[in-house]
């Protein structure tokens, strides 16, 4: 074959690197081109189509629960939320466990006091005191939690026994018998079933007593 007919050859059948590097140009576009629609894709079912299935699914299934678990008052207001821990400083209330961030949602955490910090033991000691003059009880008598801060500051319950020493009082102050407000800390009782521990939600046991006045 003459010089001219393998020139000839090659330009009717094109350069095989020019060809090769057209090739993998196409094939970068299409991985882009791939990439892009993956992208637009996982953005439509992740960014959308997700949420909204998880939240269909909470309003059918869970809606109290999906909506923050909120509490109303006997007209219907709402006061707060039962996972949400709230102060009480009147005799006619429960009263809940101390709290390092004043039951602030927005600010919540402990103390960070060691057992062996001096100022941890002052207020423990000056809030015994205040529950010694309130409730009448001895402070051996007073359970740990009321004495204790939770690690939150927004703990929403107690247990059944610092309910049980507060009975008397919120009983006296709002004119019931002390069987009656034991009744309605036993209705707003949590077994805590097979793990946890028995607890009384303080709030919901509050708007309890004021709907039942």
């Amino acid at each position: 074959m003459s010089v001219t007919d393998s020139r000839h050859d090659v330009s009717a059948h094109g350069d095989p690197h020019e060809t090769s590097q057209a090739a993998h140009r196409f094939a970068g576009s299409g991985s882009w081109l791939t990439a892009i629609r993956f992208s637009l894709l996982m953005a439509v079912v992740l960014g959308l189509l997700y949420p909204l299935v998880v939240v269909g699914l909470g309003q059918l299934g869970f809606s109290h629960q999906a909506n923050g678990s909120l509490l109303a008052d006997v007209e219907g207001r709402v006061i707060g939320s039962s996972l949400v821990g709230q102060r009480f400083t009147s005799e006619r209330y429960f009263q809940g466990r101390p709290s390092a961030v004043d039951y602030a949602a927005d600010a919540v955490g402990g103390s960070n006091l060691a057992p062996s910090n001096p100022a941890l033991r002052e207020r423990a000691e000056a809030d015994a005191g205040q529950i010694t003059a309130r409730d009448g009880v001895e402070p051996g008598r007073i359970p740990v939690d009321l004495l204790t801060a939770s690690g939150s500051g927004i703990d929403p319950a107690i247990s059944p026994e610092a309910a049980a020493i507060q009975v008397d009082r919120v009983a006296r102050a709002r004119g019931l018998t002390p069987s009656a407000v034991t009744a309605l800390v036993e209705r707003y009782s949590d077994s805590g079933g097979w793990l946890g521990q028995p607890t009384v939600n303080v709030l919901a046991l509050n708007l309890a007593l004021d709907a039942i006045e």
